[in-house]
This record gives structure tokens, C-alpha cells and sequence, in this order.
């Protein structure tokens, strides 16, 4: 009687244990019974028939997926080594156990073949500026190749362009260049400013002669500032002239 009582005590501890289950908040199990799906079941607590029911876990929470770098020939004929990330998610359990093996790898493989076909479309400058459209491409490709599976992709993101030596040198020329370009035009607007300034300021002293001689003065109080020396010039004969005619009109004065 005590053997029997144990037996049946020992044997439910085994159905309990093969029975119970617990899922997290983020997993979801795919209940096969006799082969046949059954349901997707959880979170929390979830009981099965042992031996008659299977169950496949699933993860729903976002997989961060590292596409490899992937050799690549683009459009204007130039090899590159291309890296990605991809970001997606499980949002069907039950395809993504039934409809794929291994939804994880076929997805990893999706995404290499994607990244390689997209970047060789393009040619290498579109590649290197404008990143952004080729990761919309490429999620909205993948993300309608594995909606069959299950899979939600939420976002891709290249994320190294490896160049060749060469190429990377070439563009460094190019880039030189243009900088000595940009400069050279910066360096002709500024004299062409430069110089419509010191027409008009020529045109101005051409009509008021005494600015002219102003300025002469205010250089000469410059060079004495700077330099400790004895400057000898001539004295214009403009700033005496009033001084002569001042002179010849007292002395017509003085002769009448």
C-alpha cells in the first residue's frame, strides 16, 4: 500500500513538472499536439499534456542582427566592403516556427544577398552620402521577404564602408582640390571687393582734393608712430597757397 502511494505521489510530481510551464512577459509558446499546432500560449503560466504535447519557445523581443562585411562591386565599378546592422522582431510566433527553419538564419542570410544587391545598384558617392535612402531600401525589402515568416524588420543601418587604399587616396586629391578651389574663389571675391573699395575711395578724393591730402598727412603720422626716424617730404603747395594770396592781397593794400 505504501509503495503504491509513493508511486502515484512520485508520478504526479512528473506529470506536474512535465505539464507546467512558465513563460516571461516576452515569450510565447507554439503548443503542438500530436504533431498538429495547437495554439500560441502565454505569458505566464501555461500547462501541457505531457508526451502528447510539444511546445517551441519564442523570443519576441527586438534582435539585433550584425550583417558581416560584404564584398561589393557598385554600379561605377569600385570593390568595397560593406557592414550593416539590422534590427527586427518576431511578431507572428506561430510562422516563425512553422514557415522557416530557422527564422534567425534565413534572416541573416536575407539580409547579406539584400545589402550586396542594393549597394551594387548604386554607384559609391550615393553610397557614401546618401545612406539613409539605401537603409530604406534595403529594410523595405527585407521586411516584405520576411513577413511570410513572421518577422517584423524594423530598421537597418549601414554601418562601415570599407574603401581600397587607392580609392581612399584619390579621394583625398579630390577633397584637397576642392578646398584649394573653394579658396581661390574666396581669395577672387575678396580683391574684387578690394578693389570696387578703393575705386570709389579714388573717385571721392578725385573730387575733394583735400581729402587727399588728409590722408597723405594721416600716413605720414602712421610711419612716425611706427618707425623712430626723421621723415623729410616735400610741403604740398596747396596748404600755402592761401598763405601767398593772403600775402600779395595785403600787399596791394598797402601800395594803394
Amino acid at each position: 500500500m505504501t509503495f503504491s502511494f509513493l508511486f502515484l505521489i512520485l508520478l504526479a510530481i512528473f506529470f506536474l513538472s512535465s505539464a507546467i510551464r512558465i513563460l516571461k512577459e516576452y515569450e510565447r509558446a507554439v503548443v503542438f499536439r500530436l504533431g498538429r499546432f495547437l495554439a500560441v500560449k502565454g505569458p505566464g503560466l501555461i500547462i501541457l499534456i505531457p508526451v502528447i504535447d510539444k511546445m517551441r519557445k519564442v523570443d519576441l523581443r527586438v534582435v539585433t542582427l550584425d550583417v558581416p562585411p560584404q564584398e561589393v562591386i557598385t554600379r561605377d565599378n569600385v570593390s568595397i566592403n560593406v557592414s550593416a546592422v539590422v534590427y527586427f522582431r518576431v511578431v507572428e510566433p506561430e510562422k516563425a516556427i512553422i514557415q522557416v527553419e530557422d527564422y534567425y538564419y534565413a534572416t541573416s542570410q536575407l539580409a547579406q544577398t539584400t545589402l550586396r544587391s542594393i549597394c551594387g545598384q548604386a554607384e559609391l558617392d550615393e553610397i557614401l552620402a546618401e545612406r539613409d535612402k539605401l537603409n530604406a531600401r534595403i529594410q523595405e525589402i527585407l521586411d516584405a521577404d520576411t513577413e511570410p515568416w513572421g518577422v517584423k524588420v524594423s530598421k537597418v543601418e549601414i554601418k562601415e564602408i570599407d574603401l581600397p587604399e587607392e580609392m581612399k587616396r584619390a579621394m583625398a586629391k579630390q577633397a584637397e582640390a576642392e578646398r584649394e578651389r573653394r579658396a581661390k574663389i574666396i581669395n577672387a571675391q575678396g580683391e574684387l571687393q578690394a578693389s570696387k573699395t578703393m575705386a570709389e575711395a579714388a573717385r571721392i578724393m578725385s573730387e575733394q582734393p583735400a581729402s587727399l591730402q588728409l590722408r597723405f598727412l594721416q600716413t605720414l603720422r602712421e610711419v612716425a608712430t611706427e618707425n623712430n626716424s626723421t621723415i623729410v617730404f616735400p610741403l604740398p603747395i596747396d596748404l600755402i597757397k592761401p598763405l601767398f594770396e593772403t600775402f600779395s592781397k595785403s600787399t596791394e593794400t598797402k601800395k594803394i
